[in-house]
């Protein structure tokens, strides 16, 4: 029964990047981590498990603290400075969240945003048609103030010229994810809207 579980489990989990384990702190075992989730209370609670990318090697954590802004790790079993050396460089995956209680906690997977139409808000700043089609968000870009979500313009927008004369054609915009200027995602329906400031995006 162990094996069958140990076989299909990895199948069926989706795993998520958390974080990089970096060098030993001290003598007892623990590490440092380089973190890649907004959820480190969660994810590096005593007793939750993460796992390496193939799913099957388990890092159970033994207890967790913070210290000068760093995340500070101790795993059950890693119980020396030797033990902790070894693990340097290792990424850790955890299971993603629930679906439906991420909505609910208006939180965003990149991969659930990409692909979605961008349109327009009712009532945008910018006096235009709500629903007006902008392009379709082809990736997320992270920046140190938030994330960017890079859109490919519906309408290739022709924005000036360079030395050579030639048109300088803008294809995509970068928009900050943040609420004001994305107020609404609606993944069953595959759309986000945009209420962006003038001169935010090509041609509007």
């Amino acid at each position: 029964m162990a094996q069958q579980d140990m076989h299909d489990d990895p199948q069926q989990r989706e795993l998520l990047r958390v974080a990089r384990i970096g060098k030993a702190q001290g003598l007892k075992g623990e590490v440092t981590v380089r973190l890649y989730t907004d959820d480190p209370e969660w994810r590096f609670e005593p007793g939750s498990v993460l796992y390496e990318q193939d799913g099957e090697t388990e890092y159970i954590v033994e207890h967790s603290r913070t210290f000068k802004d760093r995340w500070i790790i101790k795993f059950e079993g890693t119980d020396d400075r030797t033990a902790a050396e070894a693990l340097n460089g290792i990424e850790l995956y955890g299971e993603a969240d629930d679906p439906d209680e991420m909505l609910e906690a208006d939180e965003w997977y990149p991969k659930d945003l990409i692909g979605l139409e961008a349109r327009l808000a009712a009532d945008n700043g910018l006096g235009l048609p709500a629903g007006q089609v902008v392009g379709k968000v082809v990736d997320v870009v992270d920046s140190p103030a938030q994330s960017l979500l890079k859109i490919r313009l519906t309408e290739p927008v022709v924005t000036g010229q360079n030395s050579k004369g030639e048109d300088v054609v803008e294809k995509t915009a970068l928009v900050p994810f943040v609420e004001q200027l994305v107020p609404e995602i609606d993944l069953n329906k595959q759309y986000l809207t945009l209420d962006p400031p003038g001169g935010l995006i090509p041609g509007l």
